[in-house]
């Protein structure tokens, strides 16, 4: 039996190879790009978050303002939350970490401490702000820090941010995150004509080609091109 099997064998490799039992391989799979979380941001893509720009409008903005007024718990706290955040351009972290030493209400300033590598500067408060600081002052609990929670500890960044992402998520067809609101300030001013190195300076950026992109959605300067 065995000179058979070995005759067998010479006869397969002459004829030009040994015959092999077909092996049933694994298809290949390519593999599924991660799908991007909708809402996300700052500044993940308009195809990761479902906007279409990166900034609320006034109008916007007067609508997002409305609706934290109408918070069933610390309404006037949100508020002014969102006010200060737009008026200064403010990021959640540096909102956070706003104490009532920062405000002058004799001078009406505010002194704002940037973060992440931003220049820290002194703001004026309109008669707006002033009003509604003074109200916050006198009906939240006694802490050093402007925005707190009901037991007088200071908010966090996130706490901020999860507040303005739910303000936002009945209100807007779009999703919307704190960021925006820095964003939202940078617009709003560039719109009423501020010039970029001023913007650059209120917004506390060292480098002047994150302002520019304010100045340059602005068709302030195509104004009275047709008379």
């Amino acid at each position: 039996m065995e000179e058979v099997a070995q005759a067998s064998k010479v006869e397969q490799e002459d004829m030009g190879a040994l015959v092999q039992f077909p092996v049933k391989r694994p298809r290949s799979v390519a593999p599924k790009e991660p799908q991007p979380k909708k809402g996300t941001s700052p500044n993940k893509g308009h195809a990761a978050s479902g906007r279409t720009r990166e900034y609320m409008t006034e109008s916007e903005v007067g609508q997002l303002l409305e609706a934290a007024k109408k918070t069933a718990q610390n309404g006037w706290r949100n508020y002014c939350i969102v006010l200060m955040m737009f008026r200064h351009g403010l990021r959640v972290s540096e909102a956070a970490d706003l104490r009532w030493t920062d405000i002058d209400f004799a001078e009406g300033t505010i002194f704002i401490r940037r973060l992440k590598g931003s220049k820290s500067t002194t703001h004026f408060l309109d008669g707006l702000e002033m009003r509604a600081l003074k109200r916050l002052q006198r009906e939240q609990p006694q802490s050093p820090y402007l925005f707190v929670d009901r037991d007088g500890k200071p908010l966090a960044g996130t706490a901020i941010a999860s507040m303005i992402k739910r303000l936002g998520k009945d209100l807007f067809s779009f999703p919307i995150h704190s960021h925006m609101l820095r964003h939202s300030c940078g617009h709003a001013l560039a719109m009423k004509g501020t010039d970029t190195r001023t913007l650059q300076d209120y917004l506390g950026h060292r480098c002047i080609q994150h302002t520019e992109r304010y100045t340059q959605l602005s068709p302030i300067k195509f104004k009275g091109l047709w008379g």
